[in-house]
């Protein structure tokens, strides 16, 4: 069936803009800057989109401040894709997944975090304080991407934010926390990159087997726990390698 939706009422997105991406996708542009009030309304408007199971949609993908829906043109045209999204009553809006806190272990500094010092350097901080604010906060997951399940973090204390590397890795091991200007970040997979590298989680945040294939989502918060040793670390290694260990959630 060609869904064409005329239907009038609250108008949610007044405010957003529209873009045409080609012949099967629409740009959500919800604001022109990085905040955490902003990316919230990616995720609100996502997860209302999301629950209404149609068919017509066949894919969402929030990041920053906008949400690409990519379409079946089959099913519906651009104009009636638009006039739906402008159906969605104001009272709707507030509904939303409960967010989680996820709990990532963290073995910081040494082999597993090489540029440590270099981050406690510039900032004039001792290694054990630049631990310190990194693990004391709870981290928005903005969106995911750069590979899959790599998560891009909001709210890194200023106290320790650090430039990229003046020449980057050619391989960063899978796992490994590092520090770019003012975010934070986990390497998903081994991949050339520019980060301070800072510590590293035994977890495995992307398992392209599983029907869950990362063990967070956009929306959701990380709080990284360090680890005291890293005997602790390859114990928490073989349990993931042996699939029997579970990610602690808040």
């Amino acid at each position: 069936m060609f869904w064409d939706n005329k239907k009038k009422s609250a108008d949610i997105f007044d405010d957003l803009n529209f873009k045409s991406m080609g012949d099967t996708a629409v740009l959500i542009e919800i604001g022109d800057e990085i905040s955490e009030s902003i990316n919230h309304k990616v995720h609100q408007i996502t997860n209302l989109i999301e629950s209404q199971n149609l068919p017509f949609i066949e894919e969402i993908i929030p990041v920053y401040s906008s949400l690409l829906v990519n379409y079946d043109p089959l099913k519906i045209s651009f104009d009636g894709l638009i006039e739906w999204l402008k159906s969605i009553k104001n009272q709707q809006l507030n509904q939303n997944k409960d967010s989680r806190t996820i709990l990532i272990p963290t073995l910081y500094g040494g082999e597993y975090g090489p540029d440590l010092d270099s981050v406690a350097q510039h900032n004039h901080l001792t290694p054990n304080e630049v631990i310190d604010f990194h693990s004391s906060t709870k981290y928005l997951i903005y969106a995911l991407g750069f590979s899959p399940g790599f998560p891009y973090l909001a709210g890194l204390p200023s106290e320790i934010h650090c430039p990229r590397l003046t020449n980057p890795r050619t391989a960063v091991p899978a796992g490994s926390v590092g520090i770019a200007d003012s975010q934070t970040g986990i390497y998903s997979m081994p991949t050339p990159g520019g980060w301070r590298l800072i510590g590293k989680t035994p977890l495995n945040l992307f398992d392209q087997d599983s029907s869950s294939p990362t063990i967070f989502s956009p929306g959701d918060y990380l709080k990284f726990v360090p680890l005291g040793s890293q005997n602790e670390y390859l114990e928490i290694e073989n349990l993931v390698t042996a699939k029997t260990f579970s990610v602690e959630v808040q």
